[in-house]
């Protein structure tokens, strides 16, 4: 009996090859350039400038422009050969140097009654730890406030943010990003008049011992 043929495996492809062909055919594929666009707009929570968007890309600025101009008309309502489509809830706006995806204002009551019905729930481990690390060391920027908790805090600054805990307070001189600070309401949460009466646990972040207080005080 002749023995059962076996296919060579193939040759293991290195992280740096294997990133560069996973996105080389992703935007080769069909609206792939358009497809990630998305991608990324879908993460940022400001706005974005085509200038960044076409270096992450690797493509012409003109071309993703026109690329914007187009997805922009697509969440109007349009497509680019005109004809009509169902508008999305969600628009492309270009302002402040660049581009982000808004909620449409005619939803603006829809979303507004999310926004007041989450400012209910309780606050996550995860916010609470971003909260703590933001009150000892404001003013302070995502990235570093990142750094300190060791993942990524974009999504939970947003929903501290719109519960009204936080707010951002300039940039960073250095690097541009925004800085957050607490607000009067997160002081009002806490019964305290200002953030030198919080307790004196700086030294223990990020650890962050006293959270089941200051999630008692907040609910």
């Amino acid at each position: 009996m002749s023995a059962e043929y076996e296919p060579a495996a193939p040759k293991p492809r290195d992280d740096g090859q294997a990133e560069n062909f996973a996105s080389g055919a992703v935007l080769e594929a069909p609206d792939g350039v358009r497809a990630a666009l998305e991608a990324v707009l879908m993460v940022i929570d400001e706005p974005v400038s085509e200038e960044q968007l076409a270096a992450v890309v690797g493509l012409p600025t003109a071309t993703i422009r026109d690329q914007l101009h187009e997805l922009a008309r697509e969440y109007d309502g349009y497509t680019k050969e005109g004809d009509a489509i169902p508008v999305r809830g969600f628009e492309l706006r270009q302002l402040a140097g660049g581009w982000r995806v808004y909620s449409r204002p005619a939803y603006s009551e829809i979303v507004s009654q999310f926004v007041v019905d989450g400012q209910t729930a309780r606050l996550t481990q995860a916010a609470l730890e971003t909260l703590a690390v933001i009150a000892y060391r404001q003013p302070v920027s995502r990235s570093r406030v990142s750094a300190i908790r060791g993942v990524n805090v974009d999504s939970v600054v947003r929903t501290l943010a719109q519960r009204g805990l936080i707010e951002e307070v300039g940039t960073d001189p250095v690097s541009g990003a925004f800085l957050y600070r607490t607000t009067a309401y997160f002081l009002e949460r806490l019964g305290i008049g200002s953030v030198d009466e919080l307790p004196q646990i700086a030294q223990h972040l990020p650890g962050l011992e006293n959270l089941h207080e200051i999630e008692n005080a907040l609910l």
